[in-house]
């Protein structure tokens, strides 16, 4: 292919990472076709910060490369001993792959942080920077591998890019509030549904943690990641990018080799084979270890997540495998052949409480359905008898909800957001969404399309998993969304979509 010209290398870096932070930290992501065009640009607006000394292994030109994205609200030239990291991403981009892998290190993980002892892996970050966290990931997590880029964002170059892309349509699972007066935690209050979050906003939804575990809110960032990417085309990287190199030019650090001509060509080049790859999302193997109980002399037990080697190596090497395109279309499909009838294994029938929760809404502006089928050991969120957890205040309102969703441009549209829970420990929530708006950015693009009892379903696969399944009416549009860590197999999904009922 033809290479990058030597030309107007600074504009066309920060185009490229501004980007790639789009991608990973910011949640912002957008189609990597679209870095295609950054040859047209003839704007430069100054660097971002270099990272001192970063520990990078300069890859050969055309080969594979690994690039590790922080999220921190670290300021440049301020010590890191003063800052704090809440997402570390991994993405992996290879000319000879049909995907961009994506996969997020869990801040909790207990590792061993050299010359600190036993600790969080984030705590790394805080305790000696990209560099120290980098050692890190190589004796605990995964020793072979090589860092190629780094690029550190801070928490408000988040909320300025989120608010220069207009904000993103977020499919939120349940209710979130917490008062900081009360608990020390970050104050929050997002009601569930589908909604538009903005700037801090936003930003309160991807690292909130309060009452879930760290592999729920690395679902929801994912998530997060997902929506944007659907919303957020080529188009509309391109007109706002004066705006987007801006804000990436003022908060965020990168490796300096990021910094010479030779290190952008190189990697712009990879970028260009890559054009039109998806992103799969990798989960790294974390579970919960136990947490809160008094050790020696009164200590209380940190709250970790570990992981075993053998797991470790084996997500290690999902992440640094290809993706053919077969094995590409493959994981679009949903596990189980199509079928027309409802396949009710998994499930329970609850009519009474569905026929109550749409009584509830019953005037949102729109017909309500409910589905005749939930999950076996599920039940739906009453304000009415408070069973879901909403941080000590009234759920009356939330659970279920009828409000109204504005659109791109203002246009409000009557909607519901029925909200079930499986474990809430856990964060395993699920809902049943209606509105009347037609095409909200979420069902853009479904995967495939298929008619099971009567209805054309839309579904939507994410990792060869369903994360949604929707069908359209005259009157509106309702989908079942799955929780944040997928956990509802694909079948349920299918059969509670079609077993949609009118109320």
């Amino acid at each position: 292919m033809k290479l990058i010209p030597r030309t107007r290398g600074g504009a066309l870096w920060r185009f490229f990472l501004a980007a790639v932070v789009v991608i990973g930290a910011t949640a912002a992501t957008t189609a990597v076709a679209g870095l295609l065009q950054f040859h047209q640009l003839s704007i430069d607006l100054g660097g971002s910060q270099s990272i001192p000394h970063a520990d990078i292994k300069v890859a050969d030109p055309g080969q594979p490369q690994n690039i590790l994205i922080v999220g921190s609200d670290h300021r440049a030239h301020e010590p890191f001993s003063s800052a704090n990291t809440d997402t570390m991403l991994l993405v992996r981009m290879n000319p000879n792959s049909s995907t961009i892998n994506v996969m997020s290190i869990p801040r909790d993980l207990q590792v061993d942080v050299p010359g600190f002892g036993t600790a969080k892996i984030n705590s790394a970050y805080q305790d000696g920077g990209t560099n120290l966290l980098i050692k890190t990931i190589h004796r605990n997590v995964f020793p072979a591998l090589k860092v190629n880029h780094i690029v550190d964002v801070n928490f408000s170059g988040f909320i300025a890019l989120v608010n220069a892309i207009h904000c993103v349509y977020s499919d939120v699972d349940h209710r979130y509030y917490n008062n900081t007066q009360v608990t020390g935690y970050s104050s929050i209050n997002i009601q569930p549904g589908y909604q538009r979050l903005c700037g801090f906003r936003a930003l309160q939804f991807v690292r909130f943690r309060h009452t879930d575990s760290d592999l729920v809110r690395n679902a929801r960032q994912q998530d997060f990641i997902r929506w944007a990417k659907d919303q957020y085309g080529i188009a509309n990287l391109v007109s706002h990018r004066d705006t987007l190199l801006k804000i990436f030019g003022a908060h965020t650090q990168t490796d300096h080799n990021l910094h010479t001509v030779d290190g952008l060509i190189n990697l712009f080049n990879l970028v260009a084979f890559s054009a039109g790859h998806t992103i799969k999302q990798i989960k790294f193997p974390a579970q919960e270890s136990p947490c809160g109980g008094t050790g020696v002399a009164g200590a209380v037990t940190p709250c970790y997540l570990t992981a075993s080697s053998s797991a470790e190596a084996g997500v290690y090497r999902a992440f640094m495998r290809p993706t053919t395109a077969a094995a590409a279309a493959k994981s679009k499909k949903p596990a189980g052949k199509g079928t027309a009838k409802i396949q009710a294994a998994g499930l329970t029938a609850d009519t009474s409480d569905g026929h109550s929760q749409a009584a509830a809404v019953a005037h949102a502006g729109l017909p309500v359905y409910f589905p005749r089928l939930i999950v076996n050991g599920s039940q739906y969120c009453s304000g009415t008898t408070g069973n879901c957890p909403v941080g000590g205040i009234s759920s009356t309102g939330s659970y279920p909800r009828s409000y109204t969703i504005r659109d791109q441009n203002n246009v409000g549209h009557a909607a519901y957001r029925m909200t079930l829970m499986i474990n809430p420990d856990l964060g395993q929530y699920y809902g049943v969404q209606g509105t009347a708006w037609s095409s909200p950015p979420l069902l853009a693009s479904p995967t495939q399309t298929r008619t099971v009892a009567g209805k054309k379903l839309m579904l939507f696969v994410n990792g060869g998993k369903l994360t949604n399944v929707a069908w359209r009416t005259a009157h509106g549009v309702y989908w079942i969304s799955n929780t944040l860590t997928t956990d509802i197999p694909n079948r349920e999904m299918v059969a509670i979509a079609a077993s949609l009922t009118k109320s």
